[in-house]
């Protein structure tokens, strides 16, 4: 699988699950300043998308251990639903400096990287089956893949206005990168895979300065 990246990216996962303890945490009262009416319903609309996605990355965890790849798709494309729904019901809020560490920040990296996953596992499910691409090379459909999946991070990036979120991305393109070049992954072999992480990498961090900027007007403005 040309697209998965090197071992390194994968330790997201455990800033992910501090982050979302901290965000039941901070739901149960702990780390508030003041606990209104207002973030009680707000944790209440976020609570039924948050409950499935956690019983689909349970589901998931057992799916992939047990190597049933088509079943670990249909748990993916679940849990990036649902926070797709909390990131659009997220988005419409207004928050304190607390309440993005402790609510909108858990949900961008966990959203953020379940996107990558989500377009890993397909492609993984693609070489299990043995796909042959209609004939083309797999360098090109991973090329293929990593564009398109920079333009859905970008297009997300800028409409939910979530740097958080892009800068998720441009970790997981980085442990692509690192897979493609390292002597312990495919040591360059792929050099117009690696021409195209650099590119969707610079992609990010443009998409990236671009957000700071209109924030950056925006304060000024204010």
């Amino acid at each position: 699988n040309l697209f998965a990246p090197a071992a390194i990216a994968f330790s997201i996962w455990g800033l992910i699950y501090l982050l979302l303890a901290a965000y039941i945490l901070y739901q149960f009262g702990l780390f508030q300043k003041d606990k209104g009416l207002e973030k009680d319903e707000l944790f209440n609309k976020i609570g039924i998308y948050f409950i499935i996605s956690s019983l689909a990355n349970i589901s998931w965890i057992f799916s992939w251990h047990y190597n049933i790849i088509w079943l670990s798709v249909i748990f993916m494309l679940l849990l990036l639903f649902c926070l797709i729904k909390i990131a659009d019901i997220l988005k419409q809020e207004k928050f304190s400096f607390r309440d993005k560490v402790f609510i909108q920040t858990p949900f961008s990296v966990y959203f953020g990287w379940i996107t990558v996953a989500t377009i890993a596992n397909i492609t993984t499910f693609l070489v299990s089956i043995k796909w042959n691409g209609f004939g083309m090379s797999d360098s090109f459909w991973t090329v293929l893949i990593l564009i398109i999946g920079s333009i859905i991070g970008i297009s997300r990036m800028l409409k939910d206005k979530d740097m958080i979120y892009g800068l998720v991305f441009i970790w997981a393109y980085i442990g692509i990168l690192i897979k493609h070049t390292s002597s312990s992954g495919f040591a360059g072999q792929y050099s117009n895979v690696i021409a195209a992480v650099i590119f969707c990498i610079f992609a990010f961090l443009i998409s990236e300065a671009l957000i700071l900027k209109n924030k950056n007007k925006l304060l000024i403005e204010d």
